[in-house]
């Protein structure tokens, strides 16, 4: 498959889903298998997975320790990854390992437990970021959070 074929097919690929797994630790991937959907998952001739979306959501993560490395073995095109739910962890900040991504458009990060507005700031550099999620964290509750987010980002 053309990486151009790749482009064309992968965004309307299933996501690679690990939510309600009880994950603590970014390993836990390797060893844990994805929920299943209504459209199985693609993978390429190596076993990686051929989407550009990848779901964590309602785990016990408190860091990304090893993600990008994680992310690399699962996923055929690592850095064509779209999008990233992280929602209902346990997250205190905004891991830099996520701005490594330029492809991301979409990005949930609610119900987590981040407290400083000012990490918001590492999310600026992300040209495509076109959905945040970060409603349900302490941040939320300082004043001027919305504006300050809008004009932060691109």
């Amino acid at each position: 498959m053309s990486r151009q074929d790749y482009m064309n097919t992968s965004v309307q690929e299933p996501p690679l889903d690990y939510s309600f797994r009880s994950i603590h630790v970014i390993q836990d991937l390797l060893s844990e298998e994805p929920r299943t959907g209504l459209r199985p998952l693609r993978h390429s001739k190596s076993g990686k997975s051929l989407t550009q979306s990848l779901w964590l959501n309602n785990n016990v993560l408190n860091d990304l320790r090893d993600f990008s490395h994680v992310v690399s073995l699962l996923l055929e095109h690592p850095e064509n990854l779209a999008w990233i739910d992280l929602s209902f962890n346990d997250l205190t900040s905004i891991d830099p390992v996520l701005t490594t991504f330029f492809n991301l458009s979409v990005l949930y990060l609610h119900g987590n437990s981040i407290q400083r507005l000012g990490e918001v700031n590492k999310l600026a550099v992300l040209p495509r970021l076109r959905s945040l999620t970060l409603h349900g964290n302490p941040i939320e509750e300082e004043k001027g959070y919305r504006q300050y987010v809008l004009c932060t980002l691109p």
